[in-house]
């Protein structure tokens, strides 16, 4: 049986996600998982090398036939503490990119962060990303980023990047529930399931659900997902603004969470930034209506007819096209079957994964 080494540097529950579906789909591996908590992100990422190659993991001094490693463990570093890694086959895989991603009005520009992604591409033998999206931006914001260094730069590396990369989505375990019709006239029940953090635009959100109050149009409200101890304010204002819509509120523990998704008959996206959607994609599979902007990976699984216009840098503009989008559908209703992620489940990239694995084991 092969050993395959796990890493998962800042396991966020996409990450842990993700790397237990590997763990549990693919049993006919030798699986050894290892991951950091997600905290302290700049710390994490820039410290995970020197957590784990002087750390206290006796796991970390065996041999593995392959290494399998998201995009923020510090590859190169840790195989230089860890001398029997350094030659062991690397899959590195990418659930975001740092070239992409929105940085808040707290934060500034970390550029070594997107020199550790680059490095890491670099040294890999594949390269997966969760979605085109995902591989467009980072081959983009990786050649921009070169052509800011001053000498000494690699020929052709992105082009050695792009030609080892490949899109292999995180699966959905389960199956699809059928869609809900959703009948004219008739109150509508709204999800969020997002992080509750400034990337995923909760003030568009909460804006568009005051402007269908404001136009009579009725909804139930179940606002679930992660929330942090710096959520934004926008969360608390609306859970007294809207309390008469709310049946569900806050986090919702597993055996909950998607009974709350199947109460519902819309899940709502107003992300600025979203790799792949996992969120969404669960609210789907059990059988929610999506709307979401026509922006980040959302275009390659749903379909123009429930994509609204999205005004990233106009918020009021942004709102009243997601207001406008619902409401035509409380007046005139809504009826499809849930087949927009038929390719997106284990049943179906569960042979691609193994595909990707054995293609790297044998060749080495």
């Amino acid at each position: 049986m092969k050993k395959i080494l796990l890493l998962s540097a800042y396991n966020t529950p996409s990450h842990d996600y993700w790397a237990n579906g590997l763990i549990q789909q693919l049993p006919d591996y030798n699986w050894t998982l290892c991951s950091l908590p997600p905290r302290y992100f700049a710390w994490r990422i820039r410290g995970n090398s020197l957590t784990w190659g002087k750390g206290d993991y006796p796991e970390l001094n065996d041999h593995y036939d392959l290494i399998i490693a998201t995009s923020m463990v510090d590859i190169t570093a840790l195989r230089g503490f860890r001398a029997n890694l350094a030659t062991t086959p690397l899959i590195v895989y990418f659930h975001e990119n740092q070239f992409d991603y929105p940085i808040s009005e707290h934060q500034s520009e970390d550029v070594h962060i997107k020199l550790l992604s680059l490095y890491n591409a670099a040294c890999a033998d594949k390269i997966l990303f969760n979605s085109q999206y995902n591989l467009t931006t980072f081959i983009k914001g990786a050649r921009q980023l070169l052509k800011k260094l001053p000498d000494h730069k690699p020929d052709k590396l992105i082009e050695q990047i792009e030609q080892n990369s490949a899109v292999v989505p995180v699966p959905l375990t389960g199956k699809a529930n059928p869609s809900k019709t959703i009948i004219a006239h008739s109150p509508l029940t709204i999800l969020w399931n997002h992080r509750w953090e400034y990337d995923k635009n909760p003030d568009v959100f909460f804006l568009a659900l005051r402007l269908l109050k404001q136009q009579a149009v009725p909804f139930h409200l179940n606002i679930i997902g992660q929330s942090f101890r710096q959520s934004p304010g926008i969360f608390a204002s609306a859970q007294q603004e809207f309390k008469r819509e709310i049946n569900r509120w806050g986090f919702q523990p597993p055996e909950q969470y998607r009974a709350s998704l199947r109460e519902c008959d819309l899940v709502i996206s107003t992300s600025l930034h979203d790799f792949q959607g996992l969120a969404v994609q669960e609210a789907i599979r059990e059988g929610c209506i999506p709307i979401c902007p026509d922006r980040v990976a959302y275009p390659e699984y749903i379909p123009m007819s429930l994509q609204y216009t999205g005004v990233a840098d106009n918020q009021q503009l942004e709102a009243e096209n997601l207001t406008n989008f619902i409401k035509n559908i409380y007046l005139n209703g809504y009826k499809q079957n849930n087949l927009l992620l038929k390719n997106y489940y284990w049943s179906d990239l569960r042979a691609v994964y193994r595909q990707q694995i054995e293609q790297i084991i044998n060749t080495e």
